[in-house]
């Protein structure tokens, strides 16, 4: 009597060492892409290949990281998360709440903060995981949620953290000295060192491609998957909360309107970086490549005085381009 062999646990490509091949090509080329956008920018105008200016993308380019990196996970998983914007916004209400209001003090209220962030992804985890709503339709819901939230919380009007000490320091202070590199970016680099180190060698990654991979096997093989997804979304909802730090310590005030759009900007550089909206497939490295390429985008077109309905249908046609390119591999590779 012979015994039925588990499914694996994992991605499943066809050759390992050729899947790693392909992945690699993917992040060079968007690094390329990176390259040749960032060069006609600089050739178009003498104000963009500047110090100055390249700080400045890299500043903006926290935010939309901070988010994208966690959006990876749950991409990865065959997901999608459309809150991710708005719960910023109310993120950085609620660090109000607990800085300003509450007068907590500065570690506890960041810390405090980055949690309110994961119980928001753990409820969109409950809805996707337990519930079985549609991915799309639960953090559309969340998104709604959170976006009303965040007004009724501030009572539509943004909180000033003019009195916590320290506070703007997070996104906007110099932690080394003699380096005009603000503290947000050096932020945005660990916390996605961490990340990529969870990605690639840890149980949460590999359960991570594995779900996106192929569910049912995955579940097959004896594997929660219903828990998984739950902390996949948990986990990406403490990005959303510590992008909201991040973006509200940097305008020195917590705006509760702010937030719409981060989400398709979001989503947009993950896509840009080679992770498969169908799941299974994806980087920490691509998705950072993928922010830089928006905020180039953003900052060039904003030197060069491109009216901002122009600046969006680019981005638009960039976002098109990046899935169809999606597709074409999903093709390739079945």
């Amino acid at each position: 009597m012979t015994t039925a062999k588990a499914p694996a646990v994992g991605p499943r490509p066809r050759s390992g060492t050729a899947a790693a091949i392909r992945g690699r090509l993917q992040q060079l080329l968007a690094f390329a892409s990176l390259i040749v956008i960032y060069t006609f920018f600089a050739i178009a105008s003498p104000y963009f290949f500047t110090y100055d200016n390249f700080i400045s993308i890299l500043f903006s380019t926290v935010v939309i990281g901070t988010l994208a990196v966690g959006t990876t996970f749950v991409i990865i998983s065959a997901g999608i998360d459309l809150s991710i914007g708005t719960g910023m916004a109310l993120c950085a209400v609620m660090s109000g709440v607990f800085l300003v209001n509450a007068g907590l003090p500065l570690a506890v209220g960041v810390l405090a903060t980055i949690l309110f962030g994961g119980f928001m992804g753990l409820v969109n985890g409950v809805n996707v995981a337990v519930l079985r709503i549609p991915p799309f339709i639960a953090t559309l819901a969340m998104m709604l949620v959170a976006e009303g939230l965040a007004l009724v919380v501030s009572d539509s009007t943004p909180i000033y953290f003019t009195d916590v000490s320290g506070y703007g320091d997070i996104s906007t202070g110099h932690l080394v000295p003699g380096v005009d590199i603000p503290n947000a970016v050096l932020v945005l680099l660990a916390v996605a060192a961490v990340a990529g180190v969870l990605l690639t060698k840890s149980v949460l990654g590999r359960y991570t491609y594995s779900i996106g991979s192929n569910e049912e096997a995955t579940a097959l093989s004896g594997i929660d998957v219903r828990r998984w997804k739950i902390v996949i979304y948990t986990f990406a909802g403490l990005f959303t909360g510590l992008a909201g730090v991040l973006i509200s310590a940097r305008l020195g005030s917590a705006q509760p309107a702010t937030g719409m759009g981060y989400e398709l900007q979001a989503i947009a550089a993950v896509v840009i970086g080679g992770t498969s909206l169908s799941g299974g497939k994806g980087s920490i490295v691509g998705t950072l490549i993928g922010a830089l390429i928006i905020s180039v985008l953003n900052n060039g077109l904003q030197i060069m005085s491109i009216p901002q309905e122009w600046q969006n249908v680019i981005l638009g046609c960039v976002i098109l381009l990046a899935v169809y390119t999606d597709r074409v591999r999903r093709r390739e590779t079945s």
